[in-house]
């Protein structure tokens, strides 16, 4: 038996690879499925099974091309309803892998169909959980994804409750946790960096598993202080239930060079969205236009799948040089299928074509303290909620909100004002100058090195305040 997690830290996602006797079961796999036929292939094995812990909102699965690829049967839990082929298992109901075996545990709670997939081995021992987003290390699935006319999120958190007790809990300490998120994903609030763990440690400190917990207490524990879902997860959702483009078709259209010339006249003929993803101070020295920085060395897609409100918006990109199919399936994976190419050689081919750039200016924190002290200067903070309640700066001319809801808040900031921008470090402010300056705020300074570095001076701030999330 081989068990083997392939965790893409991008999304804190893990999608698993089970072998036994020569045939394979992939869990929650991702948008590129050739991964997983190529290693299958290595392994002289086929892949019999695919199994789906739930339809995931955070990122688009690869179960339907996998399943084209292998003839693999795509198997949900109960209730759930797709537009395409797949079987839909009964509570309990029993998978022979080889000479393995994979339960079906319906645990509803985060999603109606959740389901915890529980690994027997060959002597009949309960090994594994595969929980999905119904446990993770740490914490559990947030209940409000699923909310219909007929359930509230206090209906959901209620059977997550039940789920997690009469399903979970009861199983032996020793079972090892592989959950489908680690920290990072909004699938859940106090995710654990650690992504394999023992049940019997989550009875032991995950604040959902208190053994004395009751309905009530864990509704108001697991509902308190969640942040709203990104405005993309609905739409990965559906497109999980009900069907997708094939990833090779999207690869290969999104993988297409093109000039400065060409570039620039299917950017206006298309009105697509420029993405620059380069690095954050190369974007602010020197950048097309109108174009939107997300770079790929950050939390790309989920960013993207936060800030971008419109799935099937065209894009066309600018990145650093052999990064662009990395980039093309990196949007995939979220839901954005409509990329239309990228452009060759970069910026440096941009120049050189003598077309237009912007900027936006960027100083030391030094720089920006003695502005601080000595001018009367507007300050904003786009970290998270947690993160500016747990400390920020002081001043009247200092202005909060998170980057997440940018195009919700733009109204309260003014076009004829200068702003200093900071996040934690420089990642953030850096995507919140770049779409603001595309929306005509044109007096913006990017402080290198954010709040950490803000920490280290004797500006003002409020006193530390350990956050319970962020």
């Amino acid at each position: 038996m081989k068990v083997e997690q392939i965790y893409t830290g991008c999304l804190a996602q893990g999608a698993y690879y089970i072998e036994s006797e020569g045939e394979v079961a992939i869990i929650d796999p991702l948008r590129e499925t050739q991964q997983y036929v190529d290693k299958a292939e290595h392994e002289n094995a086929k892949i019999k099974y695919i199994f789906e812990t739930h339809f995931h909102a955070d990122f688009v699965s690869g179960h339907i091309d996998l399943a084209k690829k292998t003839g693999a049967t795509i198997i949900f839990g109960p209730n759930a309803e797709t537009d395409y082929e797949a079987y839909i298992a009964k509570d309990n109901e029993v998978f022979k892998l080889g000479n393995i075996s994979i339960k079906v545990l319906h645990t509803p709670g985060h999603t109606l169909e959740s389901a915890t997939y529980l690994l027997i081995d060959k002597k009949g021992k309960e090994h594994a959980i595969f929980s999905g987003d119904t446990l993770f290390l740490g914490d559990v699935g947030r209940p409000d994804l699923a909310i219909k006319s007929d359930l509230t999120k206090e209906d959901l958190a209620g059977m997550l409750y039940e789920s997690l007790r009469n399903k979970i809990m009861p199983l032996p300490d020793d079972v090892i946790v592989y959950p489908a998120h680690g920290a990072g994903s909004a699938c859940g609030k106090n995710l654990s960096k650690e992504t394999v763990g023992l049940l019997g440690e989550q009875k032991k400190t995950n604040y959902a598993l208190r053994v004395n917990m009751s309905k009530d207490e864990f509704i108001r524990d697991v509902l308190k202080d969640i942040p709203p879902p990104p405005q993309y997860f609905a739409e990965n959702a559906k497109m999980n239930k009900r069907g997708y483009t094939n990833f090779e078709t999207v690869l290969k259209k999104g993988d297409t060079p093109y000039g400065p010339e060409e570039f620039e006249k299917i950017a206006n003929y298309e009105n697509a969205l420029i993405l620059d993803v380069r690095d954050e101070q190369e974007f602010l020295k020197a950048h097309i236009p109108n174009s939107i920085f997300i770079g790929i060395n950050g939390s790309f897609a989920p960013w993207v799948g936060a800030l971008i409100t419109d799935l099937k918006q065209p894009i066309l990109l600018v990145t650093p040089q052999g990064k662009e199919k990395e980039t093309v399936t990196r949007l995939s994976r979220v839901g954005y299928d409509n990329t239309l190419g990228y452009l060759k050689d970069g910026i440096t081919a941009w120049k050189q074509a003598g077309k237009d750039l912007d900027s936006i200016k960027s100083i030391s924190v030094d720089t920006f303290s003695n502005h601080f002290e000595n001018e009367n200067i507007h300050v904003l903070d786009v970290r998270k909620d947690g993160e500016y309640k747990s400390e920020h700066l002081k001043g009247d001319n200092v202005q909060h909100f998170p980057l997440d809801f940018i195009n919700k808040n733009m109204s309260k900031i003014d076009k004829n004002k200068t702003y200093y921008i900071y996040c934690a470090g420089g990642y953030r402010s850096a995507i919140a100058s770049s779409i603001l300056k595309a929306r005509g705020f044109n007096n913006l300074v990017d402080i290198i090195g954010g709040f950490g570095a803000i920490k280290k001076t004797n500006l003002p701030k409020t006193n530390f305040v350990c956050p319970t999330s962020l």
